[in-house]
């Protein structure tokens, strides 16, 4: 029998991606909705108490509002907005966490899908808060660089219909530093503070590189650039999703500069480590639009479901 799903917001560019990964997926009943009915209440309860599982690609208030239309204790909710990513009650989709996060996951009626940057940048840092080797005060600062498509319709709107000069340089944005994801990446890399965090927007389409850099004065011992890079790769040396590139990382890059869209349309993440015995650059990279969104919801759906965890996670055609 066939697992009954409904994404519920399939028309927004989270949603619409998942929709086409699943379509290749032939282990599903994918359950639609008449377009005039999208946002008739009455409609969309019906499905999502009919499905096995609901992807939620709404704004946050509207995800809540969604899953009270749920009446039962048998479809499984993975929900991608911002809503519930540090509520307790729900579990944090990132499986790479920790050891006992996919058992988490694979066990969980609720789960939220991570923010893009905060997948990045909690990657990158958890394993070296967990092993002490930052302190848990450490004054953690990262900048990421994304595409367009982050931002929704609107943006990518904004970028593909006009022809404004500055669209054509990077835009800095969030300098009330209040950015909506400084939750859940202070409460996931297991750091007492939140990090200073300075997102910026580039003139293409997708791809994300989350830049955090560190001081090894500040650090708990005395270790190199090296050594974090050993401690990276020997955490995620059993990920099928997540590659630390080696330490001698000039061969990845093209002619000294760094090809932030190499990951495009997978579900992979890179993460590299530069510098030397004073100072340490880690950067994450991956596509805002897979491991970022929708292709992080997708591996989460097979997980849950028993499924092979890479299925339908394949280069996009």
């Amino acid at each position: 029998m066939k697992v009954k799903v409904f994404v519920d917001g399939q028309e927004g560019t989270t949603g619409l991606k998942i929709h086409h990964y699943l379509s290749k997926i032939p282990h599903l009943d994918l359950l639609s909705i008449e377009p005039d009915k999208r946002k008739d209440q009455d409609a969309r309860r019906t499905l999502m108490n009919e499905a096995d599982l609901v992807f939620l690609c709404l704004p946050d208030a509207a995800s809540k509002d969604s899953v009270s239309l749920i009446s039962n204790n048998r479809t499984r909710i993975i929900d991608a907005s911002t809503a519930f990513r540090t509520n307790s009650n729900w579990t944090y989709g990132l499986p790479e966490l920790h050891g006992d996060q996919r058992n988490k996951i694979r066990n969980s009626t609720r789960v939220s899908v991570p923010g893009c940057h905060a997948t990045g940048f909690i990657l990158a840092m958890q394993p070296l808060v967990a092993e002490g080797i930052l302190p848990k005060d450490y004054p953690a600062t990262c900048f990421a660089l994304t595409g367009y498509s982050g931002g929704g319709k609107k943006l990518i709107a904004e970028y593909e219909s006009s022809n404004r000069d500055q669209l054509q340089a990077p835009r800095h944005y969030a300098f009330n530093l209040h950015h909506k994801h400084l939750p859940e990446m202070q409460l996931y890399s297991g750091l007492s503070f939140a990090p200073l965090f300075t997102p910026i927007v580039g003139n293409y389409y997708q791809g994300d590189a989350v830049t955090v850099p560190l001081v090894t004065r500040m650090f708990t011992r005395q270790i190199t650039a090296k050594d974090v890079h050993e401690r990276l790769a020997s955490y995620y040396q059993d990920e099928r999703f997540v590659r630390v590139i080696p330490y001698d990382s000039e061969a990845y890059l093209e002619d000294g500069f760094f090809n932030l869209m190499e990951c495009n349309d997978t579900n992979n993440l890179d993460l590299f480590v530069f510098g030397h015995k004073d100072e340490v650059v880690l950067v994450s990279r991956f596509d805002n639009l897979g491991k970022g969104a929708s292709g992080a919801a997708i591996q989460n759906m097979n997980i849950m479901l028993g499924f092979d965890e890479g299925l339908g996670l394949v280069l996009q055609e």
